[in-house]
């Protein structure tokens, strides 16, 4: 005769079911616990990161009335001078211009001189950026892809003159190497020293490129607080008190 025995749990049996039970329970809530907080975490984040963008946007647009009054100010020193070579943009034979850098000084400056240095290479081992320009830049077809001009066609106004930059192309810093602040030149720039066969924006690859530079003492920038300096530094690793 076969008996069926019904098989109990010992207290020692369930006190461990229970355990089990506790800690199952237990991680659940914390995976949830650990969910929740980790998105409020990525909320605040977000909300922390969003504020500071606009922070740094209404900071920003402070900073640039006061460019754009600097602007109207140098405009009105330097515009009746330099819009007289708008009429010097014409167009050029690319092939012959694509053989050498040439350079044409309309006006000798009185200022300091550009004086880069060279390494043994002839490449350029310290850039003097100690300048600001105005230019007008166009292509072989008399097209100007680019200018401190307001308007291409009609001009009316300048903007801020370029600031003096180790990163322009070596054309530009072969072409006015030399110059003296207040001078103005012609500087034609084979495709090898401008962008080479890399097409770059409203310009094709291949092109060999004219600019007319007028160099000028570098402004000084406006003020930048402190609250946006420490935004730009934060947000873009940029800082608005360089030199550049």
């Amino acid at each position: 005769m076969i008996v069926n025995e019904e098989r109990k749990t010992t207290p020692k049996q369930r006190i461990v079911i229970f355990a089990i039970a506790l800690f199952l329970l237990g991680s659940t809530f914390a995976l949830y616990a650990g969910i929740v907080l980790n998105f409020k975490n990525q909320e605040t984040q977000q909300s922390e990161a969003t504020a500071k963008q606009n922070r740094f946007n209404e900071l920003y647009a402070e900073y640039q009335a006061r460019e754009n009054e600097q602007a109207k100010e140098l405009s009105k020193k330097y515009f009746d001078t330099f819009k007289k070579y708008r009429s010097n943009v014409k167009a050029f034979n690319a092939a012959s211009a694509n053989k050498e850098l040439k350079i044409v000084d309309l006006v000798k400056g009185t200022g300091r001189t550009i004086d880069s240095k060279k390494d043994d290479q002839g490449n350029f081992s310290e850039v003097d950026t100690n300048y600001s320009a105005y230019y007008i830049g166009w292509l072989s077809d008399e097209t100007i892809f680019d200018s401190s001009f307001d308007s291409n066609v009609a001009p009316t106004s300048l903007g801020l003159p370029l600031r003096g930059d180790s990163q322009m192309i070596q054309g530009w810093l072969e072409g006015i190497e030399g110059m003296k602040i207040g001078g103005v030149r012609e500087i034609t720039i084979p495709s090898l020293m401008a962008y080479g066969n890399q097409e770059q924006q409203g310009i094709p690859a291949g092109s060999p490129l004219k600019f007319i530079i007028m160099l000028v003492e570098k402004p000084a920038r406006p003020e930048a607080s402190d609250e946006l300096e420490k935004l730009a530094n934060e947000l873009y690793g940029y800082s608005f008190r360089s030199d550049n």
